[in-house]
């Protein structure tokens, strides 16, 4: 069995909306296990909600220089809470 897909998007010097808008459309195309990673330029509250409420596993970190990286994973198997595992969105 391969490694689950790993995708890296550096969105932090895009303006608004563009950075969510790839994101969204980046997770969108996440295959069941696929881990997507997002760098943005601050800490993205309501994209993290979207991408819960489309069942992603998320979580997210705030780095130095104030921006924030964004881990997200389509589950595998049936089961989704949305909730994530080790998530930091404070």
């Amino acid at each position: 069995m391969s490694p689950p897909a790993f995708q890296s998007l550096d969105l932090r010097a895009l303006p608004a909306p563009e950075p969510m808008v790839r994101a969204l459309d980046a997770a969108d195309a996440l295959a069941p296990g696929g881990v997507l990673e997002l760098l943005t330029p601050r800490l993205p509250a309501p994209l993290i909600q979207q991408l819960r409420d489309r069942g992603l596993h998320v979580s997210a970190e705030r780095l130095d220089e104030g921006s924030a990286r964004v881990t997200v994973q389509w589950p595998d198997g049936d089961a989704v809470d949305g909730k994530g595992d080790g998530e930091d969105t404070r």
